[in-house]
């Protein structure tokens, strides 16, 4: 049984798509730490792509490889949605990211760092989005 959607988490998902990173995993976070399974890992794989999406801001790329590959796979089991929340796209998304910057290296994490609120990096990379599924 699908739990209803908190206000919260509408606040999450605007915040991870103004490229508030830090402020969407406090959103979301404490939304997780009260949440019930299935909930709870649904919410725990958006955070920590937005962890991965800080780390690269950061330039850590191990960090932002290491926090968007975890959240992918913890993503992978609401496929192809959950809470309205287009998940296939969210993974796709991320997957480009992370291939990309995992084929360039640590050495060029730089090159992906995204401008805030810009709808792509030097290398023509968009940074993800979270598309809500319209009823």
């Amino acid at each position: 049984m699908i739990q209803e959607i908190p206000p919260e988490f509408w606040q999450g998902i605007e915040e991870f798509n103004q490229q508030e990173y830090y402020a969407c995993h406090d959103t979301l976070e404490a939304l997780w730490m009260e949440a019930m399974e299935p909930t709870k890992k649904f919410y725990q794989g958006i955070l920590q792509i937005a962890v991965g999406l800080y780390h690269l801001s950061n330039h850590n790329w191990r960090g932002a490889v290491t926090s968007m590959g975890e959240g992918m796979r913890r993503l992978d089991y609401y496929q192809p949605d959950y809470f309205n929340i287009n998940v296939e796209e969210l993974i796709d998304q991320t997957a480009h990211l992370l291939s990309a910057m995992q084929e360039a290296g640590p050495e060029k994490v730089a090159d992906f760092v995204f401008a805030k609120n810009a709808e792509k990096n030097s290398l023509d990379i968009h940074p993800p989005k979270i598309s809500k599924i319209e009823e």
